[in-house]
């Protein structure tokens, strides 16, 4: 049995895989790592190593903690990969984008990804048929340009991510919400038409928490698995435990 730990900016989801099938899912705020894991290896003893992706730096007592319980793999640049890491800064390249693109290498071999993570941020990473990692991009995520909309003006209410009522807003809030929304979405579709121009049989998975919110909304046909990250986490570490 595997223990995952993904360290994100606002969570930790902690997932427990046994034989490649996921068993266990949760999620903590950061304060709570310690202790929630501290309870899934009591109730899964089998869990022979765990493997710890973040996207913050975390406290070398935590990772003191987890190693009491099992052999603990962390994720850097130097971890080993099923693909080949054609990007110019590898060791710039975020934890998080290495642990999707093994997702997509087992999930679609020999075939062209792309990878949207739809979170804080939105990143695109390309992966493609001849298992190399090309890069990708990244944008502002849907609360996150909320945000800015509110921090960098005096007047704009800070707002979560809502439905528009249409194309063109009549209210405040509403014009906010039709730019923000209608806008991610524009891109969304924009870029993934761009990827298909260039790269055939084109397949796109779409992730991250905001997976649910944006599937139904969007033009191109994708595929949404909201716990693709967790199992490209899996996918690394037993293909590191080898």
């Amino acid at each position: 049995m595997n223990l995952i730990i993904d360290v994100g900016n606002s969570f930790v989801k902690l997932a427990v895989f046994e034989k490649g099938t996921l068993v266990y899912e949760d999620s903590v705020k950061l304060v709570g790592l310690v202790d929630k894991a501290r309870y899934i290896y009591g109730a899964y003893p089998e869990i022979e190593w765990t493997m710890v992706s973040s996207v913050v730096v975390l406290e070398k007592t935590d990772l003191e903690a987890l190693k009491v319980f099992s052999k603990v793999h962390v994720l850097d640049h130097s971890t080993k990969t099923p693909f080949k890491n054609r990007y110019a800064t590898p060791d710039t390249l975020g934890v998080d984008r290495i642990a999707l693109a093994a997702a997509a290498f087992y999930h679609k071999p020999n075939k062209n990804v792309l990878v949207i993570d739809a979170g804080t941020c939105i990143t695109y990473d390309l992966l493609t048929e001849e298992g190399e990692y090309l890069g990708g991009a990244i944008s502002p995520g849907l609360q996150m340009r909320y945000n800015a909309l509110h921090r960098q003006t005096s007047k704009l209410p800070l707002l979560t991510p809502g439905n528009p009522r249409g194309l063109m807003g009549n209210s405040t809030e509403s014009s906010i919400h039709s730019g923000v929304i209608n806008g991610v979405c524009a891109e969304l579709d924009g870029i993934i038409d761009q990827y298909r121009t260039e790269f055939v049989d084109l397949t796109v998975i779409l992730t991250g928490g905001d997976t649910q919110f944006l599937s139904k909304r969007l033009k191109n046909t994708i595929f949404a698995l909201s716990n693709f990250l967790l199992t490209g986490l899996n996918n690394l570490l037993d293909y590191n435990k080898s």
